[in-house]
């Protein structure tokens, strides 16, 4: 049983960030791995995550319950379960949550390692919870992070999040959505069902990352901002199933199918493209992302001969 400190205990930001890349460049396909399931009950929904790699079976299963945010309890909860692939036999349960609020970042800064000029050092994160924090701690591993803005609706937590990152020794402030004009990159990680902040605003050398839902129906960048941009995703088929952004973006007309890009494609062939736009990676998250943490959380926190 790996609890949630054991996670962030077992692997740090930078090894996250490297396990998930070469998991890419050694050929994992994320096209071939299971879809995410959901299963609607009384309270909300159960969500299912399976993946195979690397001699490892895994699944997640998270509970979405919106009404416990008026208990006082946690929308999202979640436990991993990580496999021997050959026996099936359970290996480890891990906290889920944690396992998520590791990955997740870690992706982005896979795909900002690959997009973004090197010397991108103003973020701005539009968010205040786990996924915000995280990507700020993520993104610092690939770029030179000088400038951070919060911007958030709840000013109680983006409070919170400055002082937590100040006792990390990161100086951040408070923002406002126009921040994004002088911004190298920017993290949109909300629940938010529409646009947060104008497209239009978005310098031509910036990299956009959102992660904030995997819901076809909603969407945190607006049409615009992905109709001029570059787009990639975690995998192409599972973006035009699930990722709204993208959905909503090709219905609006600015943005067709065949212009997204797989993240695994531009890692695996090293190849960044040339652009005179933005970019966008647009995130709902795929089980073979848990699964790989998870395997290697299980590697650093298993006892040694």
């Amino acid at each position: 049983m790996i609890d949630a400190d054991g996670v962030r205990a077992g692997i740090g930001w930078a090894d996250a960030v490297a396990a998930l890349r070469e998991a890419l460049i050694g050929g994992l396909d994320p096209g071939s791995q299971p879809a995410r399931t959901s299963v609607a009950t009384a309270a909300g929904e159960l969500l299912l995550m399976p993946a195979e790699h690397g001699g490892m079976v895994g699944v997640k299963v998270l509970s979405v319950a919106p009404r416990n945010d008026a208990l006082g309890l946690p929308r999202i909860q979640a436990s991993y379960i990580l496999m021997d692939a050959e026996t099936l036999s359970p290996r480890a349960v891990l906290d889920g949550a944690a396992l998520t609020t590791l990955r997740t970042p870690a992706l982005s800064a896979v795909a900002v390692d690959a997009l973004a000029t090197p010397d991108s050092h103003r973020l701005v994160v539009f968010g205040a919870g786990p996924q915000a924090e995280g990507h700020v701690h993520a993104l610092r591993v690939v770029r030179p992070i000088e400038q951070v803005r919060i911007v958030s609706r709840s000013p109680g937590a983006v409070a919170a999040l400055l002082e937590r990152l100040d006792e990390a020794g990161i100086v951040a402030s408070a923002g406002t959505p126009d921040d994004v004009v002088s911004a190298d990159l920017v993290v949109a990680a909300t629940s938010a069902a529409a646009p947060v902040f104008d497209g239009g605003l978005v310098r031509d050398h910036a990299v956009v990352v959102a992660v904030g839902s995997h819901h076809p129906d909603r969407r945190e960048l607006d049409a615009a901002l992905l109709g001029r941009a570059v787009v990639v995703v975690d995998d192409v088929e599972t973006a035009l199933r699930e990722a709204g952004d993208v959905i909503l973006a090709i219905e609006d007309g600015p943005l067709r199918a065949d212009d997204l890009v797989g993240l695994s494609g531009l890692i695996s062939s090293a190849q960044v493209p040339v652009r005179r736009s933005p970019a966008v990676f647009k995130s709902v998250g795929m089980g073979w992302q848990d699964l790989v943490i998870a395997d290697a959380v299980f590697r650093a926190s298993s006892p040694r001969d």
